[in-house]
């Protein structure tokens, strides 16, 4: 069953006995495969798509190892281009804060995650409420199709940057308190010297987005 179609990738939710052939506690899996671009030649893109799917399995795994809670990997197919990983079933953070309003625990857990993958060279790429879901009272971190291995500043700012665009856009009567305890909880992993550095590199990043806007 297709859950999502996405310009890079297609998400499907299968049964593990489907997938695999035999029981696993009944669980379902989430398929994501990368679709084919039939404006690339077919060398090309079947290469792109190939990379693309093992940076993206190889990074979710070393987020796991971190100890940022991600989906389990269970097979990276190269011939399909997909990944078959673990379903969370949870609720994505942008319901629950939708629902619920503020809650600071949350919001510092994934700070405490941010500044996991962070610390290791891992930028997401696209942090917003959508990408995480709350599953046992932890907070999962899902599709890393845009994330890269990277320990620039710069990038660790923008990271941040768009994950507040995102709170404001999304929950801006929390947006605020919010990213204030994410802070927080980065701030635990990474240390209030390098939060620093980092907060001065968001405005940084901010003013040229507004300078670009003027002119």
């Amino acid at each position: 069953m297709i859950i999502k179609k996405g310009a890079e990738a297609d998400l499907y939710l299968e049964d593990f006995k489907n997938v695999f052939g035999f029981d696993f506690y009944n669980e379902k899996v989430v398929i994501k495969k990368r679709v084919k671009k039939n404006y690339r030649i077919n060398e090309i893109d079947n290469m792109i798509r190939g990379y693309r799917t093992v940076k993206e399995a190889k990074i979710i795994n070393k987020a796991k190892i971190s100890g940022v809670h991600s989906p389990t990997l269970y097979l990276v197919d190269l011939k399909e281009k997909s990944i078959i990983m673990e379903y969370i079933d949870g609720i994505r953070l942008k319901e629950y804060f939708s629902s619920k309003g503020l809650d600071t625990e949350i919001g510092f857990q994934i700070g405490k995650s941010v500044g996991a993958l962070h610390k290791i060279g891992i930028i997401h790429g696209d942090l917003t409420t959508s990408n995480m879901i709350l599953y046992d009272k932890k907070v999962y971190f899902i599709d890393f199709g845009l994330s890269e291995e990277s320990e620039e500043i710069e990038k660790q700012g923008i990271d941040l940057h768009l994950l507040r665009q995102a709170l404001e856009s999304t929950h801006f009567d929390i947006s605020n308190e919010l990213f204030k305890t994410i802070l927080e909880g980065y701030s635990e992993v990474i240390g209030q010297e390098k939060k620093d550095e980092i907060l001065q590199r968001i405005e940084q990043i901010e003013k040229r987005g507004r300078y670009r806007k003027r002119h």
